[in-house]
């Protein structure tokens, strides 16, 4: 369905033309107002986005304009009921950006509000991109205003976890530019519909999937490749950890449905027992890590591991309702652990450490506080009513289908997060207070009132009324895993054939007269083996 406004395109450059006028601005007050003045805007540019046909598999509101047409390549953007939400979320959260960084962000004012509508303006590229060029561009463009959030305006160690982000996904990126080229020299075209369509053959579907999974597990991050992320976490500023936690990460398990199972979906179904694996260690060891840690930024960040842990399960599962949790946990850890990020920010401007020992026992001191911060807390560990219960449970209801030891495996994650979560909640709120001045510390300011409130909405919300989330994404989700049915098909053609490979082979030596008695010969020559 195309669009006859491009709101696509206005949702990507509108923050583009906002950071070129602050480049004119002096003023630091100035660029925050303008800075959230666009925020708000761009809200009120996605409006015509709420017309989405619901029961629609197809992309809708699509722009495509010839680029380069040597190349084949084309400006072609679209959302499908995958994407939609995506880009809603991604909207939506860039006046808060602003908000959480109102009083904390004191130098470079104007730089630091760039590089977050840089961040926005890319992020919603990736999600909307139908052209595997536009797609890389967008992916790309994030990096330099991600590194410049947590090397400028991050920590003491900020340069050396700037560096580790940077190597970590440009190493990847490399993987995936790799992939794109090898795709356009097989299919002829950079349109990601007509690479869906087009059938490659299952050892070209083979590498060019571990090139993008590699790729893609980086950015989300899976084990082993999450290093990276409680460095970042730790050393970015709160507006950077919430931006990386609420949409940095989700690039990578959106693109791991959009092209891993859509494009090379025999790859996938091939791939997927190794997929799960490293999914159910990543959940576990998350979990685990998280449980020790004695840095509040340290333990949501490995607990981020473990919560996108579920998103891959989720997805590699292929079934309905692992799909549906999957997604749904995508938006949910968006708004959760932005939230509590938002949390340990406001907290650290009263105290200047994001320690454990050094925020206990505020609860009698800061009681808005803490109702927030145990909020999203019960929200983390998925308690029954929130949102993040809904995509946990639907994940682990497929995973249950999909195999009894894979659903038990998984149970540990959920068990670990109430762990770690209300260990930290309790020490916060009862222990022992060690601040000196914890006594003259204020309660929330109408500024933290005003972002905070409408994350805490969408958690009961979400959690009691995900059928309009869930309707919005079922038909797109029924569309890719078509594809993966496909590619079941033919990994069972294949078994088909190396079996019937086998038995002639069988034949062969018994017209031969090779085969006497099994004991005569070693395990690997007797019949019924693998050759």
């Amino acid at each position: 369905m195309n669009a006859s406004w491009p709101v696509l395109s206005t949702l990507i450059l509108f923050p583009l033309a906002a950071s070129v006028l602050m480049l004119f601005l002096r003023r630091d007050t100035t660029v925050r107002w303008v800075a959230l003045a666009a925020g708000l805007i761009e809200i009120i540019l996605a409006l015509p986005l709420l017309s989405f046909k619901i029961g629609y598999a197809g992309f809708q509101f699509v722009e495509k304009y010839t680029w380069i047409p040597q190349w084949n390549i084309s400006y072609y953007v679209g959302v499908d009921g995958i994407s939609f939400l995506l880009v809603l979320m991604t909207v939506a959260l860039l006046p808060f950006y602003v908000l959480c960084s109102w009083s904390y962000i004191k130098t470079r004012v104007k730089e630091f509000h760039i590089c977050l509508m840089i961040i926005t303006s890319a992020c919603i590229g990736v999600f909307t991109a139908l052209d595997f060029v536009l797609f890389f561009i967008c992916w790309e463009v994030q990096l330099a205003p991600m590194f410049l959030l947590i090397a400028v305006w991050g920590g003491k160690e900020r340069i050396y976890a700037a560096i580790k982000f940077l190597v970590y996904t440009l190493s990847g990126s490399t993987l995936l530019l790799a992939a794109i080229i090898a795709f356009y020299i097989h299919g002829g075209t950079f349109s990601i519909p007509d690479l869906i369509v087009h059938e490659f053959s299952f050892q070209f579907q083979a590498w060019t999937f571990l090139a993008m999974a590699l790729a893609f597990a980086v950015k989300v991050p899976m084990f082993p490749f999450h290093t990276w992320l409680p460095a970042a976490h730790v050393q970015a500023p709160t507006a950077g950890s919430v931006v990386l936690a609420s949409v940095l990460l989700k690039l990578g398990t959106y693109a791991f449905i959009r092209f891993c199972l859509s494009i090379t979906p025999d790859a996938s179904v091939y791939f997927a027992p190794l997929m799960i694996g490293i999914s159910l260690v990543s959940i576990i060891y998350g979990g685990l890590v998280a449980l020790g840690q004695s840095d509040i930024k340290k333990l949501i960040a490995y607990s981020s591991v473990a919560h996108m842990g579920f998103v891959t399960l989720g997805i590699f599962i292929f079934s309905i309702r692992g799909m549906e949790g999957a997604i749904l946990q995508m938006i949910n850890h968006g708004i959760v652990t932005g939230g509590l990020f938002m949390m340990v920010g406001i907290i650290y401007e009263r105290s200047h450490s994001t320690a454990i020992k050094d925020n206990m026992g505020v609860a009698k001191f800061l009681p808005a506080y803490i109702f927030f911060m145990g909020f999203f807390s019960f929200a983390s560990l998925a308690f029954p009513g929130t949102n993040s219960f809904v995509g946990e449970a639907l994940v682990l209801i497929g995973a249950f289908e999909y195999s009894l030891i894979i659903g038990l495996v998984a149970i540990p994650g959920a068990l670990l997060a109430a762990a770690y979560m209300l260990r930290l909640l309790l020490y916060m709120s009862y222990g022992e207070p060690v601040a000196p001045k914890v006594r003259e510390w204020h309660d929330l300011n109408l500024r933290e009132w005003i972002y905070l409130t409408p994350l805490a909405v969408l958690v009961p919300y979400i959690g009691l009324a995900p059928t309009l989330a869930l309707s919005t994404m079922s038909p797109s989700i029924e569309k890719v895993l078509g594809y993966i049915e496909s590619g079941k098909t033919q990994v069972n053609i294949m078994e088909v054939h190396e079996k019937a490979a086998d038995q002639r082979l069988a034949e062969f030596l018994h017209e031969k007269n090779l085969i006497l008695e099994d004991e005569a010969y070693p395990d690997e020559l007797r019949i019924g083996s693998n050759y």
